[in-house]
């Protein structure tokens, strides 16, 4: 698996076509729907469902440029936006920086419209019934199901906030089909057992892309020191492409450290 995972950063270099920079917006709706709209016709992958968004013009920000390619394609206004995950495609006509924002039920306002003669739909996370997906956002719908709040510890394992949701510690014996194992990055090179997802424990931006590369569902960055906890900073400032937990080994690292992770696209922080 660790070869593999170097394989696909070798990949991930080898298109050197210049970047063209895309943001796109997971709208979400009182009920933890998700808001997907399908591509109109004239447009390249015509007919694919996508998470809607467009491409960042010169000079222009980020959040700037969402708010815009929203206005357009939905008519609604956004006024909070949070980073999320950052992913490279290479399609064969363009090699993309894709940035995706989640807008919460509360940070957008007015009537949907399909300005561009696209249909949309909101959809459960996990529980998708449109389809076909473009390509760069297909990867994303399950990592959309992975809660964004847990409690726990390296040693006891994580659980959702409903308990509905966990994951072991590295030393569980015998885990059962379907669950969730924390794991050394090392481990990836070995078969899990059958059934069994591992969720990394990453400790710089390189190992959260080699956890990527391996198809991970998410990764765990355990935080013992205000040193890690900026570490973790500049590595989701330049952008993950799967889920990151962030695990702080004890409550001040926590409360000075959560809001500035979520802010800058961590999925979740766990509390003690």
């Amino acid at each position: 698996m660790i070869n593999g995972c170097i394989d696909w950063l070798h990949q991930h270099c080898a298109d050197t076509r210049p970047l063209l920079h895309v943001v796109a917006g997971i709208v979400y709706n009182a009920r933890g729907e998700v808001l997907l709209s399908s591509r109109p016709e004239g447009k390249t992958y015509a007919g694919y469902w996508e998470f809607a968004g467009g491409k960042v013009e010169p000079g222009e920000g980020d959040t700037d440029a969402l708010r815009r390619e929203l206005a357009e394609e939905l008519g609604i206004r956004i006024h909070t936006a949070v980073p999320w995950l950052t992913k490279i495609y290479s399609y064969e006509h363009a090699r993309v920086r894709l940035r995706f924002f989640r807008v919460p039920a509360n940070g957008w306002h007015g009537q949907l419209q399909a300005r561009e003669g696209q249909q949309w739909r909101w959809q459960k996370p996990g529980c998708y019934t449109v389809s076909p997906m473009l390509p760069a956002n297909a990867a994303l719908l399950n990592a959309l199901a992975v809660p964004t709040a847990f409690s726990g510890s390296l040693h006891a394992g994580l659980r959702s906030a409903d308990g509905a949701f966990c994951v072991l510690p590295p030393d569980a014996p015998h885990p059962p089909p379907g669950s969730r194992l924390l794991s050394s990055l090392a481990d990836l090179a070995a078969a899990a057992p059958r059934g069994v997802r591992r969720w990394p424990l990453v400790r710089s931006a390189r190992e959260v892309a080699l956890a990527s590369g391996a198809r991970a569902e998410a990764a765990v960055w355990p935080v013992g020191d205000e040193a890690a906890a900026e570490q973790a900073c500049a590595a989701l400032a330049e952008g993950v492409a799967l889920p990151l937990v962030l695990l702080p080994s004890d409550a001040a690292l926590a409360a000075r450290y959560a809001e500035r992770w979520l802010a800058a696209g961590a999925h979740a922080v766990v509390r003690g």
